[in-house]
């Protein structure tokens, strides 16, 4: 069963990878047993209530359930196909009566909770969700963010704390959870108090990691970083095998350029199995905008680059790298991460494109026409593979191939005038390569035209 991620109105993340209300909502599978032994006139109002929820008719879809209600009242699956349908008319209230019925009915079913659990989130009632999140998270620990999310909204930030922490504990760092921490933070705004706390908790128990990482963490969002500094370096005195610590270490490292030990901070982080993979790219990239500023360390780069393309197995990684020093203008770096893309993501025309462009600015026309006849057994209609082939054997004197390729791939353009003219522009040095002059007048002709 997929769980629903519900995210306060003014959270934003920067990457990709978490799934917010947006996703789909569960199904929830009914088998013919699920129904019990009833008449046929409660199986025929059901079933025409699922048909008519299927094709978005959710009140016709209400009447039959309620039929069928009246004919058998002790079905939990009816309540909840009563709630879904309320709940896609956004009448959230109704929805709830039926919902709580199923609750009652069958308190451990996963997909009444969760159902429920929308129809209190959606009305804002957030201290009505809070006890069905907390139902749902004893079925399923995917649920305890979620939970948290609910303990920030009803401003229990004790009890969101407790469980951001336990929740660290069990499953290392995550930038979501950092984010609701951050929240929490935000709302209490009493930064000392939130300080001494910790600093407390510290000096009655050293031992414990987590509350020197919410020290540093609470330090670094009020803008004290020496301070921030200095707890993270007692951290790694009191535990030098601390791999947590050195998302704030390398951070640290990078503003003073201490450029071998932001390396190092950086090889331990993207090594641990404590951190999730989101937060290590996010530290990759910070990692490679400081290598922008320092050239030096490129090499450094790329083998971080391959530890974490080892370690998460995530190969586009080079694609993005790529197009980020594509976008810095070091063209010769970016080809060197699109080529390793390459090997990894064969499928991908984008990354054909952006190879064999780099290649043909290059003036590599032996790769390029290698590069592009390897798309072609791919995508064996890109007019554009067929474009670069001929634009290579041109480059290459070979003009008879170049215009059989140009001939080729020109039938398959649709729409497309821009390209259609250099389709033409290559087809008139394919014909004048073969003294072929009046098709070669012909060609740019056509191309004149086309621009015009």
């Amino acid at each position: 069963m997929k769980k629903h991620l519900y995210i306060i109105s003014f959270l934003t993340l920067l990457q990709p990878g978490h799934l917010f209300y947006a996703q789909e909502k569960p199904v929830v599978e009914m088998a013919q047993d699920d129904l019990g032994d009833v008449k046929d006139a409660f199986q025929e109002f059901f079933f025409e209530a699922l048909k008519q929820k299927a094709i978005e008719n959710h009140q016709k879809a209400i009447d039959a359930l309620v039929q069928s209600l009246a004919l058998k009242s002790d079905e939990p699956v009816v309540y909840l196909e009563l709630g879904k349908n309320y709940n896609a008319l956004s009448k959230y209230s109704q929805a709830a009566v039926y919902l709580e019925k199923g609750r009652k009915a069958a308190p451990k079913n996963e997909g009444m909770l969760e159902e429920l659990y929308t129809t209190y989130f959606q009305s804002k009632e957030y201290d009505k969700a809070l006890p069905v999140v907390k139902d749902l998270a004893r079925l399923n620990p995917a649920f305890s963010e979620d939970l948290v999310n609910l303990y920030i909204q009803n401003e229990q930030y004790d009890a969101a704390l407790a469980l951001l922490d336990s929740l660290d504990l069990k499953k290392g760092s995550s930038t979501y959870r950092e984010s609701l921490r951050r929240q929490v933070y935000a709302r209490t705004n009493n930064v000392e108090a939130q300080i001494s706390d910790l600093e407390e908790n510290i000096e009655e128990d050293p031992q414990n990691e987590q509350d020197y990482l919410n020290l540093i963490f609470v330090y670094s969002e009020n803008g004290q970083v020496e301070k921030a500094f200095e707890t993270a370096k007692e951290l790694l005195e009191m535990n030098p095998d601390s791999q947590l610590v050195h998302l704030a270490l390398y951070k640290f490292y990078i503003t003073e350029n201490e450029s071998e030990e932001a390396v190092n901070s950086m090889r331990i982080l993207l090594e641990s199995d404590q951190i999730d993979e989101v937060t290590k790219y996010q530290a990759l990239n910070d990692f490679l905008l400081y290598v922008t500023e320092t050239p030096s360390l490129e090499a450094d780069l790329i083998q971080l680059v391959e530890v974490f393309s080892e370690k998460e197995n995530n190969k586009k990684v080079y694609k993005q790298l790529g197009t980020f020093f594509m976008e810095k203008g070091n063209e010769e770096l970016a080809l060197n991460y699109f080529k390793n893309a390459l090997e990894h993501e064969k499928d991908d025309f984008g990354l054909f494109r952006d190879v064999i462009k780099l290649e043909a600015e290059a003036r590599n026309f032996e790769e390029v026409n290698r590069l592009a006849q390897k798309g072609l057994e791919i995508f064996p209609t890109q007019a554009w593979l067929f474009l670069m082939t001929g634009t290579a054997n041109n480059a290459l004197n070979e003009f008879k191939q170049a215009e059989e390729a140009l001939l080729t791939g020109i039938d398959y353009l649709i729409d497309d005038p821009q390209t259609e003219k250099e389709f033409q522009k290559q087809l008139a040095i394919a014909y004048q390569g073969q003294n072929k002059t009046e098709k070669a007048e012909e060609a740019l002709d056509k191309a004149k035209n086309l621009e015009n």
